[in-house]
This record gives structure tokens, C-alpha cells and sequence, in this order.
């Protein structure tokens, strides 16, 4: 049997992690297919690579097909999500000099207390130059999310600025910024080349963020249902492989190989235990659920995920939220999830949406197949965000 090819496209991090391993490992070629990676050294790019059919699908920022279904950010073509990649996966640091500053003022660097950790950083003075990789991301949306919520005025000198994820590292050692949020391992070479400290996992803002998606140009996979099929149940399976504690080690090898992440593979294999160093001293914290690749489906693409993101996207941009939140549903495509994993032994959710961030422990919940629990998806605030009432 002939394998049908097809180019997807990546930025170098380890969410990427399921497109080298349907590749790599067979669950592709079991398909029918046969996977052509190619890297992006932005998301701009591969943005933009996925608008003109340089790829047909892509290792995305979850917000991007939803800022498209919003008119946001001049994409050439309007994108859509085909499944979620990963549950969480970011961190957020500061430069050694900010670090010092926060010690000082009293802060001890837990990793975990979100509310602690942003009061600290706004109380450590002087500028606040906050690196992020693209304006339509889930590192820009949880900085925002994060530091208005503290119930404390921000300072007029902070500035979010765009950085590509290979980049971040060396704009902090440089000084162009003092902190940053971004994908792994981008995090740990801060930290390991001493650019600086890791303050918090993204998780400890969002305890379960749809962080990266599989994306396709919109309407590609009505148009090709039979290879949107096979894709979708290739990678669905490459992320269940990923989610087994006991592949870590082959996974960061696997990832560490020439051509991909170009870090070392202890330090991938971190990322994807939790157990991450957070200073040069060689401080190891460990955060539960710091990158979930399958459990508690965390592929399947919520609609209520989307309407969360839509709806702080509509806040930062001025658009009228109810229309906005109404488009970035549409982006998030479980419909088509469901129809391609039916039978396969994947977990669907009887409902497309659920509240966001009211669980504090693992939850069970209806499924149309299999047995669902929920994660807990706790925000550091505590509240709720319900797709019945979002502007509530």
C-alpha cells in the first residue's frame, strides 16, 4: 500500500511531541500516511505556512484559529481546530535581577501560589517588560488573566511584547526583557543558561489550558473527510502513548534528536515528568499535570474552551463579546473530533461544553463512549466561566 503524504508544520517545543511520535513510532503509517515535518521558527510563520498551503496542518497556539474566526491578525485564511494537543505546558520566569528583587521583598518562590507570585512580581519595582511568543496566544491571554485579577492596579510600566519561543532564553539574557511565559523546554534553557529563574507553571493560572491544537485550514477537513480521519486518529494515538508515564524516557530521546527541540533529552524528559529546575542552584519543584497529552480527554476540543479564550480576546480587542464568543465556538471543531474517534477506544464527552474552572478534583462526567474524568481545571481566582452566561 502506497502511504499518502502529507507536510505538517511545528514550531520547535515539546507540545510538538505527538506529530514527531505518529511519524516516528508508526501510529502515521498505520494510517496510511506518511508525515513531512516542517519547521517554523515563528508561529507568524507557521501561521501564515498553514494560510497558503505551505502545510496542511500544524502544530498550533490554541487562539489562533479563533482570533481567525474573529477577524483578528490579518491571517490569509480562516483556521480551525481538529483536536486539542496538550493540556498546559508553559512557564513563566524572570531575569536573575528581578529574581533578587522579589527575594528581597519577601517572596520564596513556591511555583505554586499564583496569587503570591504575581503580587510579588508587581511589588518588585522598576519596569516590567513581559516576553510572550505571539499576540494571539495562551501565554498572552493567562498574563493578562493573571495579573488584572490580583485586585491591585497594575503599573503603568508594563509592556507585553512578542518574542519567537527560541528566542526567549537569549532576550533575557539580554536584557530586552525581565520575565516571560512560554512553551518548554524554552522555559528550562532561561534557567539552565542562567538567564534566569522560573517563577510559576502555567498550569498554576489554568490548571488544565488547551494550550496547543492540531490545526487545518477551515472547511480542509469537510472538504478531505477520509484524511482528515486518518491524521486525527493518527495523532489522537501518538498522544495516548505520550500520556503513559512509563514512554517519557523514549519520547525525550525521541525529541532530542537531531532536527527537532536541540536541547538535551534529561531536560525534555523534565518537562514531561513535571520536575522541573526552577534556578541554577539546581531548585527542583514538581508540578502535577505540567503537560497532559491524553488523560482526562484532553484532546477533545471544548467549545467552551474556545468561547473562554473568544471572550477574553473580545475584552483585549473592543468587539462586542456575544457575537465574538458565538464565532470562536465555531472554531473549535468537536463535532469532528467525535466522528473520526468513534469506535477507536477515545473517550467522548456527551456535551461539547462544560463549565470552565470549577473543578478542584477529578470529576467524572457523562460520556458518549468510554468513561470521562475530568481533570481538576481550577483558575487561581477561583471563578467560573460558564458558555450559558459568559458575561457573567
Amino acid at each position: 500500500m502506497s502511504l499518502i503524504p502529507l507536510n505538517l508544520g511545528f514550531v520547535p517545543l515539546v507540545d510538538a511531541a505527538p506529530l514527531w511520535v505518529a511519524q516516528a513510532l508508526g501510529f502515521a503509517s498505520e494510517e496510511g500516511l506518511v508525515l513531512t515535518l516542517v519547521p517554523a521558527p515563528s508561529w507568524s510563520t507557521l501561521r501564515d505556512m498553514l494560510g497558503a498551503g505551505q502545510v496542511v496542518a500544524a502544530h498550533m497556539l490554541s487562539p489562533v484559529p479563533i482570533a481567525t474566526a474573529l477577524g483578528l491578525g490579518g491571517a490569509m485564511a480562516p483556521l480551525e481546530a481538529l483536536m486539542v494537543l496538550n493540556l498546559n505546558g508553559n512557564t513563566i520566569g524572570v531575569s536573575r535581577g528581578l529574581a533578587a528583587r522579589m527575594r528581597a521583598g519577601g517572596y520564596i518562590f513556591d511555583f505554586a501560589d499564583a496569587q503570591a507570585a504575581g503580587l510579588a512580581l508587581l511589588n518588585a519595582g522598576g519596569p516590567l517588560r513581559i516576553g510572550v511568543p505571539f499576540a494571539f496566544s495562551l501565554h498572552r491571554a493567562l498574563i493578562h488573566y493573571w495579573l488584572e485579577g490580583l485586585g491591585q492596579p497594575l503599573p503603568a510600566a508594563i509592556e507585553i511584547t512578542t518574542i519567537p519561543p527560541p528566542r526567549m532564553a537569549q532576550a533575557l539574557a539580554a536584557g530586552e526583557i525581565d520575565a516571560f511565559c512560554v512553551g518548554e523546554p524554552r522555559g528550562s534553557v532561561a534557567v539552565d543558561t542562567g538567564a534566569g529563574e522560573l517563577l510559576l507553571p502555567g498550569s498554576a493560572i489554568w490548571a488544565a489550558a488547551p494550550e496547543k491544537v492540531l490545526a487545518t485550514r477551515a472547511g480542509w477537513a469537510e472538504a478531505e473527510p477520509d484524511l482528515a480521519g486518518r491524521l486525527i486518529r493518527a495523532i489522537w494515538r501518538a498522544a495516548r502513548w505520550l500520556g503513559q508515564p512509563a514512554n517519557h524516557s523514549v519520547a525525550a530521546d525521541l525529541l532530542a534528536a537531531p532536527g527537532r527541540l536541540a536541547v538535551a533529552a534529561d531536560v525534555i524528559e523534565r518537562v514531561l515528568t513535571g520536575r522541573l529546575i526552577t534556578s541554577l542552584a539546581g531548585t527542583e519543584r514538581h508540578a502535577p499535570r505540567f503537560i497532559e497529552f491524553h488523560a482526562g480527554a484532553a484532546n477533545f476540543p471544548w467549545r467552551s474552551q474556545a468561547a473562554f479564550i473568544g471572550a477574553r480576546l473580545a475584552q483585549r480587542h473592543g468587539l462586542d463579546p456575544l457575537p465574538a464568543i458565538s464565532a470562536a465556538r465555531t472554531a473549535f471543531r468537536s463535532d469532528l473530533y467525535r466522528l473520526h474517534l468513534r469506535g477507536t477506544g477515545a473517550v467522548l464527552p456527551a456535551a461539547s461544553d462544560k463549565l470552565e474552572g470549577s473543578l478542584s478534583v477529578p470529576t467524572a462526567a457523562p460520556a458518549a463512549e468510554g468513561r470521562l474524568i475530568l481533570p481538576p481545571d481550577r483558575f487561581y481566582d477561583a471563578r467560573i466561566f460558564d458558555p450559558a452566561d459568559p458575561l457573567r
